[in-house]
C-alpha cells in the first residue's frame, strides 16, 4: 500500500469529499469530511472496524479528494456524487416510491387543490405526504364536502356553473359567484385544516349528514358518514406534546450485519402521516456518517423537509443543518431527543425498521443469490477472477431485412439498463448472422469499459466465430457460448460443454442475460420494421391508421405485403377489393 501511504501523507486539513476506487478504477465509496486528512486516515489505521467498512477498505486501490469551502458544500457534493456513481459501499436507497401531496398555489387569485407526487420549490404550499392508509383523494373529498374549495384545473374558463356548484361542492369563482376576499377565507380554513389548526370540518360534515338524513337523501348521508370516519382516522393520528414544532421526521436505521433497512416516521401538522420504509443496499452502518448519508439521499429525492429532523444518536450536525436549511429556505432543527413524544417517534421508527428488516431479509437473500452471488458462482465455475460485468449480444431480423443487434449489460447479476446499446447493421447484405455479429463486436470492442465476460447466444460455431473477431482486435476477454436447446455452456477451445443443473443460479443468470438480449433486439427490430412499413403504407391512397394496422397484423413481413395478390389482400377481413388493388398497383409500380 505504498502509493496509498504517500497519498495519505499529502492529504490537506480542509473540508471536502473523498472518493474511494477499486483496482479497476470503479468508484466504490464517496464520503465527506470536516478535515480530510483526519477522516481518510481513519480507514487505514489498525483499529477494529465494522464488517462493511473493513470490506470496503480491503477493496480500496486508490482514492481522490475534492476540497470544499465548507462542510455544507461537502455534503451537497457528496449527495451529487453518490447519485452519479451509485457506489457499492454507500447507503443506497431502494423502493423509493413517491407519495402523494396536496398542493395549493397561493399565488393564484382563486387557488385550487391539486394532487401531485412531485415536490417543487415553486412558491406553492405542499401538504402531506399521505401514506399508510391515508388516501389523499379521501382528504380532498373532505375538503370539498366541508369547505367547498375548488378542485378543477387552474384556468378560470367556466361558461356556466358546473355540477359541483349545483351540489354545493364549489362556490363557482369562475363565474364570479364569489369574490377573491371571501374565497381567500375558504382557502385559509382549508390550510388550517391541513396543518391541524381547524376542527370545524367534523362539525360542518355532521350538520350536512343530519340534514341529508332529514331530507331522506340517505345515499348522500352515507357519503358524509364515510367522510366522518376518515376524519376520525386523522384525529386518532394526532401526536400530543410536540410543542411548537409540528412537522417532524424521525429516522432509524437497523442492520442484521448482512442486510439493512431504514424507516422515516413522518409527522405533519401534528398528525402521524405514516412511515417510509427502505431496503438499504447492503449491511448498513448505524453510526453518524450513515445517518447523515441516508438523510442526504432521502431529502435529495422527492421528500419535503420538515421544521425538525430527529435522530436516535447524537453527532455533530452543523453541516447537515446548514445543508437542509439551505434546501428548505429557512432554519431546520436537527435534534436527538432522549425522552418525551419525539423520542417515542424515534422508537416507533426503530420498531418499523426492525420489522421491515425482518420481513425483507428473505427477499433480499433471494435477490442476492440470483444476482451478486450468482455472478460470483459463475466466475468460480469458469475460473475467472470476476464476472461482475457481463455483456450479451443478439441479432434480430426477418429474412435479412431490418437487421439490428442488441447489447445488454448485467452488473453484479442485475440489468444495468443505462449501459444497454442498440445497433443498426450497416455493412452486411442478406441473411448472415455471423457477419452481423462480427460487425457488432467490432464496433463494441473498440470503445468503452470492457466486460469481465461476454456471453454468446449459441454453441461451438457461434463462439468460435466471436472469438476470432475478438482476437482480431487484439483483445483477450473471457467469452462463453450458451446453446439454447440443452442450455449447455461452451468454453473456448474445449469440445465438451459444461452442463449445469437447471436450478443453479449461475445458469439462471446466463439465461436471464440471453433472454434479455433477445427481447431487447426484437423490440428494436419491431420498432424499426413498424416505422418503415408505416411510412411505406401511408403513401398508398385509401390506407389510413385502421387499415394499416389490419395489414401489419395479417402480414408482419413487409415482403409478404409487397408480393401479395389482389385476391390474397382482399381476403383479409377489413380490406376491400379497391384497397387491395391500390396496394397491389403501388408495389408493382416500384418493381
Amino acid at each position: 500500500m505504498p502509493v496509498l501511504r504517500e497519498q495519505l501523507d499529502d492529504l490537506p486539513l480542509n473540508s471536502g469529499v473523498y472518493i474511494m476506487k477499486d483496482v479497476t478504477g470503479k468508484v466504490i465509496y464517496v464520503g465527506k469530511a470536516v478535515v480530510l486528512k483526519n477522516r481518510v486516515r481513519q480507514y487505514f489505521n489498525n483499529s477494529p472496524k465494522p464488517v462493511k467498512v473493513q470490506a470496503m477498505v480491503d477493496n480500496i486501490d486508490s482514492f481522490e479528494y475534492i476540497i470544499t469551502l465548507s462542510e455544507k458544500d461537502a455534503l451537497s457534493l457528496e449527495s451529487n456524487l453518490v447519485k452519479k456513481y451509485n457506489p457499492r459501499y454507500n447507503i443506497l436507497l431502494k423502493d423509493d416510491k413517491a407519495s402523494p401531496y396536496i398542493k395549493i398555489d397561493m399565488r393564484e387569485d382563486f387557488p385550487t387543490i391539486e394532487v401531485t407526487r412531485r415536490l417543487s420549490r415553486d412558491g406553492a404550499r405542499y401538504f402531506g405526504p399521505y401514506l399508510n392508509g391515508l388516501r389523499v383523494w379521501d382528504i380532498v373529498a373532505i375538503i370539498r364536502f366541508a369547505y367547498g374549495m375548488r378542485t378543477c384545473p387552474k384556468k378560470m374558463t367556466g361558461r356556466r356553473e358546473c355540477l359541483n356548484y349545483h351540489i354545493g361542492l364549489c362556490p363557482a369563482p369562475c363565474m364570479g359567484k364569489i369574490g377573491k376576499e371571501e374565497y381567500g377565507k375558504i382557502v385559509k380554513q382549508v390550510i388550517d385544516f391541513l396543518t391541524g389548526k381547524d376542527d370545524k370540518a367534523e362539525e360542518i360534515i355532521t350538520e350536512k349528514m343530519n340534514k341529508a338524513a332529514l331530507n331522506e337523501d340517505f345515499e348522500r348521508a352515507i357519503e358524509y358518514r364515510d367522510k366522518l370516519k376518515m376524519l376520525e382516522l386523522l384525529k386518532n393520528r394526532t401526536i400530543v406534546n410536540l410543542g411548537k414544532i409540528v412537522d417532524v421526521d424521525s429516522f432509524c436505521i437497523a442492520s442484521s450485519g448482512i442486510y439493512g433497512a431504514a424507516s422515516v416516521n413522518v409527522v405533519r401538522g401534528g398528525k402521524m402521516m405514516g412511515v417510509f420504509n427502505y431496503v438499504l443496499g447492503d449491511a448498513a452502518a448505524t453510526d453518524a456518517e450513515a445517518y447523515t448519508s441516508f438523510a442526504l439521499q432521502y431529502y435529495g429525492g422527492n421528500h419535503d423537509i420538515p421544521d425538525e429532523v430527529c435522530f436516535p444518536l447524537e453527532f455533530d450536525a452543523t453541516g447537515l443543518v446548514e445543508y437542509l436549511s439551505t434546501l428548505k429556505g429557512r432554519k431546520v432543527e436537527v435534534t436527538f431527543p432522549k425522552k418525551g413524544s419525539k423520542r417515542k417517534l424515534i422508537d416507533m421508527a426503530q420498531k418499523n425498521a426492525l420489522d421491515f428488516l425482518d420481513k425483507s431479509a428473505e427477499k433480499q437473500r433471494r435477490t442476492l443469490n440470483m444476482t451478486v452471488e450468482a455472478a460470483k458462482r459463475l466466475a468460480g465455475i469458469l475460473g475467472l477472477k470476476s464476472a461482475r460485468r457481463i455483456e450479451c449480444y443478439d441479432i434480430s431480423h426477418i429474412s435479412g431485412t431490418d437487421k439490428v443487434a442488441s447489447e445488454v449489460v448485467f452488473i453484479d447479476g442485475a440489468p444495468s439498463k443505462s449501459d444497454y446499446r442498440r445497433y443498426k447493421i450497416r455493412t452486411v447484405e442478406g441473411n448472415n448472422d455471423f457477419a452481423c455479429m462480427a460487425e457488432v463486436l467490432g464496433r463494441r470492442l473498440g470503445h468503452g469499459d470492457l466486460p469481465d465476460l461476454i456471453v454468446i447466444d449459441g454453441g461451438k460455431g457461434q463462439l468460435s466465430s466471436a472469438l476470432e473477431i475478438m482476437n482480431g482486435k487484439g483483445l483477450d476477454i473471457p467469452m462463453i457460448g450458451l446453446a439454447k436447446r440443452e442450455e449447455e455452456v461452451y468454453l473456448p477451445y474445449k469440445s465438451d460443454p459444461i452442463v449445469l443443473q437447471k436450478s443453479d443460479y449461475a445458469l439462471r443468470l446466463l439465461q436471464r442475460i440471453r433472454d434479455e438480449a433477445h427481447r431487447f433486439a426484437i423490440t428494436f427490430h419491431r420498432s424499426l420494421r413498424t416505422k418503415r412499413l408505416t411510412s411505406e403504407l401511408d403513401k398508398i391512397k385509401g390506407i389510413g391508421p385502421k387499415k394499416r394496422e389490419i395489414l401489419l397484423r395479417a402480414y408482419p413481413n413487409f415482403g409478404d405485403i409487397a408480393s401479395a395478390s389482389v385476391a390474397e389482400l382482399s381476403a383479409i377481413s377489413g380490406i376491400d377489393e379497391r384497397t387491395a388493388k391500390a396496394i397491389f398497383d403501388y408495389f408493382r409500380s416500384k418493381q
